[in-house]
């Protein structure tokens, strides 16, 4: 039975925020040596079928760092613009109006990637995003189930002292459209239908 919770005062989750940074830390220990090539293919649910789920004390974690970018429309620009450089879209002279939208439409592109193939967000990204590695990555230290499941409890045990029920995870994009662009540095509204298991 989960014990009754309530929200902290700004100060309470700056304190959460920190242990989150120190799991993130310790994620990225348990995690030493595996590389991959900045595919992106993690990054488009789409083509994984997978998506990262988020507690609330993630998602806060995103919202402030959406806020130092400026909020959800700067971070709009700055995917777009990041995306100077970067490849263009497949066209040929017949079709000079084909848009990037339809293949990222069906891609299911995380709102954080830029254009460039960067995450604009990349400090603050959530665990799903330190612990899902594809097929083409390199491998260092093994990695036990068991040690993803004790981060993962961690995150959820913090995520529990920030909001009621905010330890169930949530898909990262669902729980941003439901946070709304308002609401960034503020506590995220949780779900009762949410589902306490994580996509990786």
């Amino acid at each position: 039975m989960r014990r009754p919770t309530t929200l902290g005062s700004p100060v309470r989750e700056g304190d959460l925020l920190a242990d989150l940074s120190a799991v993130y830390r310790e994620a990225e220990q348990v995690f030493s040596g595996w590389t991959c090539e900045a595919s992106t293919e993690c990054c488009r649910f789409g083509i994984t079928g997978r998506e990262p789920y988020v507690t609330s004390i993630e998602l806060a974690a995103v919202q402030r760092a959406i806020a130092a970018r400026g909020g959800h429309r700067a971070l709009q620009g700055i995917v777009r613009a990041d995306g100077v450089g970067a490849p263009a879209p497949t066209a040929s002279a017949s079709e000079p109006r084909l848009r990037r939208a339809l293949p990222q439409a069906s891609e299911r592109r995380c709102p954080m990637l830029t254009d460039a193939g960067r995450c604009a967000i990349y400090a603050a990204r959530p665990l799903g995003c330190r612990t899902f590695f594809c097929d083409r990555a390199s491998a260092g230290s093994a990695v036990r189930h068991h040690d993803v499941t004790r981060l993962v409890r961690k995150v959820q045990e913090i995520a529990a002292k920030h909001a009621a029920g905010g330890d169930l995870g949530r898909p990262l994009t669902r729980a941003l459209a439901e946070a709304g662009p308002s609401s960034a540095g503020a506590p995220p509204r949780t779900s009762g239908a949410a589902r306490a298991r994580r996509g990786r």
